[in-house]
């Protein structure tokens, strides 16, 4: 049953997640793996393709798939860019509290990404 819990919640998490400003999915979050230390799912971002804005409470392993650049626009206006490699693990820390951010991918090229957070 715990099993069956944990599944649900990660599936509640990911479909909240990946709900863009209009309330309709807007990219891909598909579920890989978790347990009581870690969260595991993968996101695939479409070229030109934003994420709406959401936060993370914990600390997160992000490993791309491919190479390709990743800008993270922040609430309050700023943003900045990852140059990601394909296979080099990046650390983002969890977000400072009551601030979010999104993510957009620039380029001509789907990006995939492994996002491994901490619990």
């Amino acid at each position: 049953m715990r099993s069956a819990r944990a599944s649900f919640g990660v599936c509640a998490f990911l479909l909240l997640a990946a709900r863009g400003e209009a309330g309709e999915p807007s990219h891909a979050l598909i579920p890989q793996f978790e347990n009581d230390q870690v969260r595991v799912w993968k996101t695939v971002l479409e070229p030109g393709e934003r994420m709406g804005m959401h936060r993370h409470d914990h600390g997160r392993v992000v490993v791309p798939l491919g190479s390709g650049t990743l800008v993270i626009p922040q609430q309050n206006g700023s943003s900045h860019k990852l140059v990601l490699e394909a296979g080099k693990a990046y650390w983002l820390d969890a977000d400072p509290p009551h601030e979010l951010h999104g993510d957009y991918n620039p380029s001509k090229q789907r990006l995939e990404l492994m996002v491994i957070e901490m619990k």
